[in-house]
């Protein structure tokens, strides 16, 4: 299939993909897609109709159009605030899923990187366009709340998928695609080769999302996977097929408008009594797999998928080191917001607070750790005292896994400050619930820091001393990985200690955070999420690793005719 009388999204997208591709290296702060969720940045009534189009879509089959079937998958997905969506998706089998995207893929494989780069940059362009559906998507799906899943859902989410493209595209384009090789001889004349340098797709990609962030998670494995030539089969949670199956819409639209086989992106959604992911994951015609999920499948991946090149982002200890501040109600102020971001249910977010037991010095005068605990309540509930000012922080809870650990973190009997049962102002039905905070001993309670706490649990730790801590955090980080780890600490000789200790753990360090910068967020195009150097994740978005496996570069080569060394 030739797009010779198709639009060339290339042409139209060159000056973004330079953009960021210059900004992907200098690290500076930079988007092309609107954060702020307002008719002035989208146009006027985009808000009202964007939750119109989130609406049409509940209670009735999702539409696909020419999407292979096998059946269908019958509506299952619940609003954490609340209410059934009552969508239903095509099914397709995992042997389906694999044939089809890779009988699709000749033509694409074909294609220029910078014609992939562009179909890509468009279907950017489009998904920017259906912010406010897509984030209606992601607050019914994951329990964001709405702001959060505006932006994190759909912005934010793009940028990644960007930075990712700008990667992808920039490491095909390292190679020349021609070169004359040239080689002197003692006697005659040179020995002249024509070659020819050609970036090829590994093959069939698996997208395996998550329930909390499918996009903003999502998008950098489908991005990174569809600019090196390969076909991509997106398999989203059973709990959050929306958000990915508008995604796959969109992007199948893009490629059908640009000539290509629009099965190059299928939705693989599955029943709720099936588990295609390891299906699809270990298809001898998969050569990639991106999770996002727990270490336990995360792990069984990286055994057992040995045919693709498997890129996992898990779960880990993330944690916070306090030395000393000079600025104890932002401290306070900050971790609390972390805290209760979202609920707590996000990768990044903190559990382990390390603090010396016998108290570490402050503005406000020395607090000891049991201090601080009760401190850390008291700024809990200052931030989440306002009804409307909780709700939109702290979302709801996305599933009963979640409560569940909460009530068995509370069962420790150390509870510092209680979670409460919270009402959401304008979803009776959610269940919502503030942080819970743990008062631990390193010494005594190894077993209960070491392990995973995801949501709104708070673990405050206390240690023998700062250097204690910053060797609990090293040792934590190398054998349970973390994806971010916070110092509190006024003297320059800690924090070179604590950054030490970061980089040998392989963890990515915040320091002195008491201003609107929280520890759990990461900007595209200047931080990178994830390090592949501890147990959490074994790829980092986005650095040039995270696309090179996709793609090998083949070579062609021929002696070129005298004619031809002549023209040269």
């Amino acid at each position: 299939m030739t797009t010779d009388q198709h639009p060339d999204f290339f042409v139209r997208h060159a000056e973004l993909l330079d953009q960021a591709v210059a900004r992907a290296a200098d690290r500076g702060y930079w988007t092309p897609y609107p954060e702020t969720p307002s008719a002035s940045a989208y146009g006027a009534g985009a808000p009202d109709l964007g939750e119109a189009a989130f609406r049409d879509l509940l209670d009735r089959p999702f539409s696909l159009e020419g999407h292979p079937t096998t059946g269908t998958v019958p509506a299952t997905e619940v609003s954490p605030y609340g209410f059934p969506l009552g969508v239903s998706y095509p099914a397709l089998v995992p042997e389906v899923a694999v044939a089809t995207a890779k009988a699709a893929a000749a033509a694409w494989r074909r294609a220029s990187p910078d014609t992939r780069a562009g179909v890509a940059a468009e279907i950017l362009a489009r998904l920017n366009a259906a912010s406010f559906e897509i984030a209606h998507a992601v607050q019914h799906t994951s329990g964001q709340p709405f702001m959060m899943a505006f932006q994190a859902g759909g912005p934010h989410a793009q940028d990644r998928g960007l930075e990712a493209v700008a990667h992808a595209w920039n490491e095909q384009k390292r190679h020349p695609a021609a070169a004359r090789w040239s080689k002197p001889q003692r006697k005659g004349g040179p020995l002249v080769m024509d070659k020819t340098f050609t970036p090829v797709g590994r093959g069939v990609a698996v997208l395996i999302a998550c329930n909390t962030f499918p996009t903003w998670n999502g998008y950098p494995g489908l991005f990174a996977s569809l600019v090196t030539g390969n076909p991509v089969v997106v398999k989203p949670h059973r709990r959050a097929v929306l958000p990915l199956a508008i995604t796959v819409r969109i992007a199948r639209e893009v490629l059908g408008e640009a000539g290509f086989d629009p099965d190059v992106v299928l939705l693989a959604a599955e029943t709720p009594d099936e588990r295609t992911a390891p299906v699809l994951a270990t298809h001898p015609d998969v050569r990639i797999v991106d999770f996002t999920g727990s270490s336990e499948f995360g792990d069984w991946l990286e055994s057992n998928a040995r045919q693709a090149v498997v890129h996992t982002e898990k779960a880990g200890l993330n944690t916070v080191v306090v030395d000393s501040t000079d600025d104890y109600a932002g401290l306070l102020r900050n971790l609390a917001f972390s805290l209760s971001l979202y609920s707590g249910q996000m990768c990044t977010t903190p559990q382990n607070i390390l603090v010396p037991r016998d108290g570490f010095p402050t503005d406000q005068g020395r607090r000891t750790a049991d201090e601080f605990a009760a401190d850390l309540g008291a700024a809990l509930d200052e931030l989440l005292g306002d009804p409307a000012r909780a709700a939109a922080t702290l979302g709801a809870i996305v599933n009963d896994g979640v409560l569940k650990r909460v009530e068995e973190a509370a069962a420790l009997g150390r509870t510092a400050h209680p979670s409460r049962e919270l009402a959401h102002p304008d979803f009776p039905d959610a269940v919502v619930r503030s942080p819970l905070v743990v008062r631990l001993e390193a010494g005594t309670d190894q077993d209960t820091y070491t392990t995973e706490w995801f949501g709104p649990v708070c673990l405050v730790i206390g240690t023998d001393s700062t250097a204690h801590g910053l060797r609990l955090l090293h040792d934590c980080v190398r054998q349970y990985g973390a994806l971010t780890a916070s110092v509190y600490a006024t003297d320059e000789d800690v924090l070179t200690a604590a950054r030490t200790a970061a980089l040998e753990a392989g963890v990515h360090l915040s320091e002195n955070l008491t201003g609107q910068v929280f520890v759990n967020q990461s900007a595209a195009f200047s931080d990178f999420h994830g390090t592949a150097a501890n147990p959490a994740a074994n790829a980092a978005l986005t650095d040039p690793a995270f696309v090179t496996g996709r793609f090998s570069v083949l070579q062609s080569r021929r002696h070129a005719t005298a004619e031809e060394q002549v023209d040269a």
